[in-house]
């Protein structure tokens, strides 16, 4: 069993910046992939950004490349997403998932909104 907790969530303006941050607890050996979604107003879950274990390859949306980094911190099984040049068309809530290969654990997603 994994759980996942993300903080740092908010409000901020167009142009902005935040970072994100989701911290994996529990059976953690087991996880090979870390990243997040986000999920607009009224529009399916999308994906964000994920993260090989032990820091390894990353892999981004098209919509966000350039301007969010996802990062490892091994020794704190935490995940963060910085993010940067904010657009009001990144105003969703963003879920953070840690994937062991046969399960993908959720987290409970923290609200970020972009004001233009």
């Amino acid at each position: 069993q994994v759980q996942v907790v993300e903080s740092g969530g908010g409000l901020v303006q167009a142009g902005g910046s935040l970072r994100l941050s989701c911290t994996a607890s529990g059976s953690i050996f087991s996880i090979n992939t870390m990243g997040w979604y986000r999920q607009a107003p009224g529009k399916q879950r999308e994906f964000v950004a994920r993260i090989i274990s032990g820091g390894g390859p990353t892999d981004y949306a098209d919509s966000v490349k350039g301007r969010f980094t996802i990062s490892r911190d091994n020794a704190k099984d935490t995940v963060y997403l910085k993010m940067n040049s904010l657009k009001p068309e990144d105003t969703a809530v963003y879920y953070c998932y840690a994937n062991n290969g046969d399960l993908v654990y959720w987290g409970q997603g923290t609200l970020i909104t972009v004001s233009s």
